[in-house]
């Protein structure tokens, strides 16, 4: 197993649709082996292919408050995702439905989803897997799923909320390819290295969901 350095918004795997996983093979497991040492060391709770620079539709997760039944830690290959839940039109709540992403590091922004969503594929054995999930877990899943179609969250943002990113994005220069951090190696962008900021970023779901609260 190997951590992989993480693809920055900007690099053209993030912005394209990823293909399908042809077949689960050996190939395949490692790249989720990395794929989940490279998620743990990010401190993240989910973790697409294209964000190590691979255009592969899979992506894993682990959220030990999944629910009762469900898997806490897992990968999905070739995933399909249905929303149940429909996606309110009202403002996000700045303190509860904020994302951030591994790979749009340091920012947080407020966005709504659907709280309840239904996903189906493929496991590391090539095996069927499918269930529902609500709150968080389902916000987590949905925010997978997007990269697996080239969609990162700030694609998603309302327009007050896609100003202040078209903002942070003109200021970091993340339009252009070749950005890139790496776990364990480059300083956390959500502040895990920080012990001043290690207590708040571990009260909330983390890295590739929620991200800091202020974002300007």
């Amino acid at each position: 197993m190997s951590i992989r350095p993480i693809t920055i918004h900007g690099e053209p795997v993030l912005h394209r649709r990823a293909a399908e996983v042809s077949v689960v093979d050996e190939e395949i497991r490692t790249l989720v082996e990395d794929m989940y040492e490279t998620m743990d060391a990010a401190h993240g709770v989910g973790l697409a292919a294209p964000q190590v620079g691979v255009g592969l539709r899979l992506f894993t997760y682990t959220y030990p408050p999944a629910g009762p039944g469900l898997p806490a830690r897992g990968v999905f290959i070739n995933p399909r995702l249905r929303l149940i839940g429909r996606v309110s039109q009202e403002e996000p709540d700045r303190d509860e439905e904020s994302e951030g992403c591994l790979s749009v590091p340091s920012y947080g922004f407020p966005l709504k989803r659907s709280h309840h969503v239904e996903i189906s594929g493929l496991d590391a054995d090539g095996e069927p897997v499918a269930f529902e999930a609500t709150g968080w877990f389902a916000r987590i899943l949905q925010h997978e799923y997007d990269h697996l179609d080239g969609r990162l969250y700030v694609d998603r943002l309302n327009s007050r909320w896609s100003r202040r990113w078209k903002k942070a994005l003109k200021r970091e220069g993340w339009t252009v390819p070749g950005h890139t951090w790496t776990p364990g190696v480059d300083r956390d962008p959500f502040g895990h290295d920080d012990p001043d900021e290690a207590d708040e970023a571990e009260d909330a779901p983390r890295g590739a969901v929620v991200g800091p609260r202020e974002a300007d």
